[in-house]
This record gives C-alpha cells, structure tokens and sequence, in this order.
C-alpha cells in the first residue's frame, strides 16, 4: 500500500544560512480520495515529527507519488536533526498502512546526499511536475548505484509530445552538493548512490517530457517512470461557472467569501458569474453591492472584472452576469441576445464577452451567459450568442469558451441543438464521463442522449471544437460536500492546458 522511493538529507550553507533539507519520496496505491500521506521522522534528540506529503503524479496499476519535504534551520535557539530515522504511513478511512522497515524504521545520516530505497539502479530525483513561471531550464538530478558502474547518462526530452526530441549529456561531479547547496555530502555517499546532474533548456516551451538512459558496465538501464515518462509543466487554465441566485441565501458576506476562497484555494483563473446582483436603487444600480465587486474584494490580489446587467431580479435587484479573470482583458463586450430589452422582463438577457491574454495559452474569448428556458427564448437567445462568438473568432484566437446557466437540461432536445451545430463540446462532461461524451459528440449516436438522463445539470461550459485547448481535470464545487452551498446551482470547474 505505501513504500518509500528514495529520501534526500542535505545540510545547505547558503547566503540565507544553514538548513537541513530532508525529502521523502513514497509510492502509494491510490485507494480513493481523502486519503493523507505523511512522513514520521526524529533527529538525533529522539522528539517525532510529522511531515505532510503531497501528491506529485500518478504511476501505472493504480499507484501514485507523494513526496514530503522540509527544511529545518540552524539558528543559535536551536540545532538541526542531524541523522535521523524515519517511516511512512498512508491513512484512509481510518486505516493507517506503513513502511517502516518492519517496525525497525529506516535511518539516514545527515549530509548523506540521496539514498534509493528501492530495488533498481538508477532513479531520478526530484522532478517537479509544475514548472514555475519565468524558468527557461530545467535540473534534473539522477541517481544511480555506483556498484554498475555508470560511464554516461543521457536525459533524453521533448517538448511536444516526441513529435520531435532531443539528448542533454547529464555530468557526474565529486563536488556536486558543494557546488549546488554549498554541502559537505559526498559524491558518490557511503551508502553507494552517486548524482549525475544536467539541465534542459525550455526556453519558453509550456511542457516537457523526460526519460533517462544509463549505460554502464553493467549495462543499460532505463527510468521512463515505468513507461509515463516523467513530465513537467506550466500552470494549467481553469475555468469556473456559477449562478450566484441574487442575494437569495442568507449570510451573503459569509456566502461571497466562501466563493473567493474557492477561487484561491482551486488557482481558478477565470470566473463566470450569472444572477450577479445589485441592489436595484430605482434602477441606478449600486456598485458597492454588486455580487462579482465583493467577490473580487474578497481575492489576495483583485482580478480584472467585467458585468453588466440585464433586468430586474426578485423585485429588489439589478440581475447581470460577470466575468473575472487573473489575465489582462484585451478588449471587453456585452449585448443583448434577447428579443426583448425591457429592464421589467425576466427574459431580457444579456451576454458579457471578454478577450483575455494568457501566459502559455495565448488570446481566448470568454462568454458569461445566462440564457432564457426552452419556452422563455432559449432557442434564438443561443443563435445569437452563437454567430456573435463566430464573428469574435479570429485566426489569433486559441479558445472561445461559452460558460453560464442556460437553463436547458443535460441531454434535453435543447441540449441536442447545440450537439447539432458540430461546434461546441460539453467540457465537464468530456473530463467526467468520456465514454458518454465520445458517444453525444464523436459517434453520434442514436438515443445517446438518453445517457444523460440522469446527469441534473443545466450549467455549461462549452468549447468551441478544433481550438488549441484540452481539459484534463473537472470539479463541481459548492456542493454539500465542496465548500458547501452557497446558491441554488453548483459550481462547475473545468481544467485546461494546450494543445
């Protein structure tokens, strides 16, 4: 259930001081979500520690990486560990599993470099899967039993999906930690593990896959992260859709916040927002109350905000739509898709458009719609908002994404006409359930919507086909279960990288 990869212990003398360094790589069998990872370790003065792991990447069978990390300082208060001992332990459902070396629990000298835990030769260490914003090469460390006699290894990467690759030459160095965190740590150590180093040049490129090679006396051997290769990547792109019901819950601060949260905790980067109130003031409107405005105050840093509104909400509201984003607006737009403009008719609908700039992602065009039922407009309301999103998209557009409430359920003949056009794809249905999805919008198949009978959504975001975005992950927030409710809708969350 839980068995530990390799761990790290490093004593670092830099400008900012002397820390020990310690990280825990674990293999886990991914028995479900809730699950925690931890690391249980002591130092030299006996007194136990927990370290939380995270989760790095998933393996084949059903497995998963999680590496625990720290860093503890010497200060003239207090010592650092020193050699330590340690243990794993993965708990689910109240169930805890360990690797603790048959209760004997593993032990490392301090400034002893990296030791594999596990049967093979050669492992590489401490590749991250996100790459941080600005960073034009990436290290990468790989270690490898002395006893086979290493002679070369080569990292061999790509950074478009092996279309094209390329080999870097990785270096071994005695002085390695010395050289890299000012370490006293042998290479190779006494344990019989020494580091080959080297760096890939990314320049700008959003993702790269990587697999290393070792030829040795022994001979060769491979670590492709059992045939995943090992990847890395720039920030994804997520999207968010809810309807904020106007100001029918009680506790609206305490319900704004939660939702500003969400978008903190999840790294959401684009908000839709329908049934964004204001309080009506004889039609004047009044900023201070505006639902996507207290959101937005609510965020560390503000996003860029664009709503606009459309007619009067439970007799008390200017009712609108919003969008927020953490990207720059190119430019911004709203309209009217609805036959009726009348601020006194519900139906009177109107649509927020923003173009937005994306790192790694490029221009993308955003609708924030709310759209009338079936029997209230639905049907030339989407027509418009359709040929309005043509028009708006231009060769140097890499995604147009139509997001809201448009008040037509899954798999209804509503939801059929937009399947008709051929132009836009349910994205949190493509992520949640691809099976279905390949049948509504590959096969066409007879009676496939009926599949989505059970699905209750009337929420939406919606990709134009053949643009250069590809979800991967999918959520439904604001949930009894989520954040907890905060309207009469979930939320829906949809994750991007490119193509």
């Amino acid at each position: 259930m839980i068995h530990l990869i390799y761990v790290k212990n490093i004593i670092s003398r830099t400008v900012g001081g002397t820390f020990q360094e310690l990280s825990f790589a674990v293999r886990v069998r991914n028995v479900g979500f809730g699950k925690q990872v931890e690391v249980h370790w002591a130092g030299e003065n006996g007194v136990w520690q927990v370290t939380p792991a995270e989760f790095r990447s998933e393996l084949p069978d059903g497995e998963e990486v999680w590496v625990a990390e720290t860093a503890i300082p010497l200060t003239r208060q207090s010592a650092i560990p020193g050699n330590i001992q340690f243990a794993a332990r993965l708990t689910h459902d109240g169930i805890s599993h360990w690797d603790s070396r048959q209760g004997q629990n593993y032990t490392l000298d301090a400034d002893s470099g990296i030791v594999v835990l596990e049967p093979v030769d050669m492992r590489v260490v401490g590749c991250r899967p996100r790459l941080a914003p600005g960073m034009v090469a990436l290290p990468i460390e790989v270690a490898v039993r002395s006893a086979v006699g290493p002679e070369a290894v080569t990292v061999h990467w790509t950074t478009d999906g092996w279309a094209t690759q390329h080999a870097t030459q990785a270096h071994y160095r005695r002085d390695h930690w010395d050289r890299t965190v000012g370490s006293n740590a042998r290479n190779p150590n006494r344990y019989g593990w020494e580091v080959w180093a080297a760096r890939i040049p990314l320049q700008h490129a959003y993702r790269v896959e990587i697999a290393v090679e070792c030829r040795a006396r022994a001979g060769q051997f491979w670590d492709n992260r059992s045939g995943r290769n090992y990847a890395a990547r720039r920030g994804t792109l997520k999207v968010l859709t809810l309807n904020l019901h106007t100001y029918q819950e009680e506790d609206q601060l305490r319900k704004f916040a939660r939702v500003a949260r969400a978008i903190r905790e999840r790294d959401i980067g684009i908000v839709c927002l329908q049934e964004v109130g204001e309080n009506w003031n004889d039609g004047a409107g009044d900023w201070a109350s505006n639902a996507a405005r207290i959101i937005n105050s609510h965020l560390p840093e503000p996003y860029h905000l664009h709503t606009d509104w459309a007619h009067l909400g439970f007799e008390a509201y200017r009712e609108g739509v919003a969008i927020l984003s953490r990207y720059p607006f190119v430019y911004t737009d709203s309209g009217y898709i609805s036959d009726s403009r009348d601020p006194y008719d519900i139906h009177a609908r109107k649509v927020v458009m923003a173009q937005v700039q994306a790192p790694y992602f490029g221009r993308l065009n955003v609708f924030s719609a709310h759209l009338s039922w079936p029997s209230g407009g639905f049907y030339p309301q989407f027509e418009r908002l359709h040929q309005w999103a043509a028009e708006k998209q231009t060769p140097d557009v890499m995604g147009t994404l139509l997001c809201g409430d448009f008040n037509i359920p899954a798999g209804s003949e509503a939801y059929r006409a937009i399947v008709d056009t051929g132009d836009y794809e349910d994205q949190f249905l493509k992520v949640m359930s691809g099976r279905v999805f390949h049948k509504i919008f590959r096969e066409r198949a007879p009676n496939a919507l009926d599949l989505l009978a059970r699905d209750g959504r009337i929420d939406y975001i919606w990709l134009r086909q053949g643009n250069r975005l590809r979800a991967i992950g999918a959520e439904e927030l604001f949930t009894d279960h989520c954040y907890g409710r905060v309207s009469d809708h979930s939320g829906y969350l949809v994750e991007f990288e490119p193509r």
